[in-house]
């Protein structure tokens, strides 16, 4: 298959040889969404930048890190604005809310608060993401690209099958994917080859991982550490995904 704009992201992620070529993808998607945000070009000043930024906000791993990149006022100008529109809906919640009478046997339930407009209210702003958002949409686009790939690109096809297969989440995804990218006879010869892959590899990672406690008994003290040095960042990301060992991204 002839490389296009499209497809080029997910070729630079399979050749990086990572344990899970999505989570490299998710990298460089995140930095240049913080980028966007808080760089040089300076988004965060445009309207429509900002209307966006002050509806949805921020969760609490992306307030991390763009304070971990920088650009202080940048941070300060999108939490100014966002103040304001979310104390004004606050307020408005507030003004509309009638706590609700609990019947007896109601205070006795485990979760008998749990329908609270406020609460919910609360736990919706938590939800809202402006760069989770973005993310997902282009994930989105991502996961079609594989479809796609993998179904016209014999030679994509064939590094897939021989590479070091995907994380627990991304895989998760790619399974969801499948029921609806690929026809019948497709899910029959996708599933077993996938399968087959994630066995080898999450084996693969358990005994690097195992080898690299086996290290740590002095009787293994000139024994030679394989391929287990990074087990522990390379383990982690293989059950959750993302890169436990990378320093935080910095505004450049």
């Amino acid at each position: 298959m002839k490389e296009q704009l499209y497809t080029i992201p997910l070729n630079d992620a399979i050749n990086a040889n990572d344990e899970c070529p999505f989570c490299f993808i998710e990298r460089n998607v995140e930095q240049d969404l913080l980028d966007f945000v808080l760089g040089s070009g300076s988004s965060y000043m445009e309207s429509d930048v900002r209307e966006a930024t002050d509806k949805a906000g921020f969760c609490r791993n992306h307030f991390k890190k763009m304070f971990d990149y920088g650009n202080t006022l940048g941070n300060g100008w999108i939490l100014k604005t966002h103040f304001l529109r979310l104390n004004q809906d606050m307020k408005s919640q507030f003004q509309s809310f009638t706590p609700q009478k609990t019947p007896l046997m109601g205070k006795l339930k485990k979760n008998a608060g749990a329908g609270n407009p406020i609460g919910l209210w609360a736990q919706e702003q938590e939800k809202s993401c402006y760069i989770c958002k973005r993310f997902a949409d282009t994930y989105d686009r991502y996961l079609d690209t594989f479809f796609v790939m993998y179904k016209k690109d014999g030679e994509f096809r064939r590094r897939i099958q021989s590479g070091k297969g995907f994380c627990l989440p991304h895989f998760g995804d790619l399974c969801t994917a499948a029921e609806t990218k690929l026809n019948d006879k497709e899910k029959a010869e996708f599933f077993p080859v996938i399968f087959s892959l994630m066995e080898k590899n999450m084996q693969r990672l358990s005994d690097d991982v195992a080898w690299l406690v086996e290290k740590f008994d002095y009787r293994n003290h000139a024994a030679d550490w394989k391929n287990s040095k990074d087990a522990v960042q390379r383990g982690m990301q293989k059950l959750t995904g993302g890169y436990p060992a990378d320093d935080p991204y910095k505004m450049k």
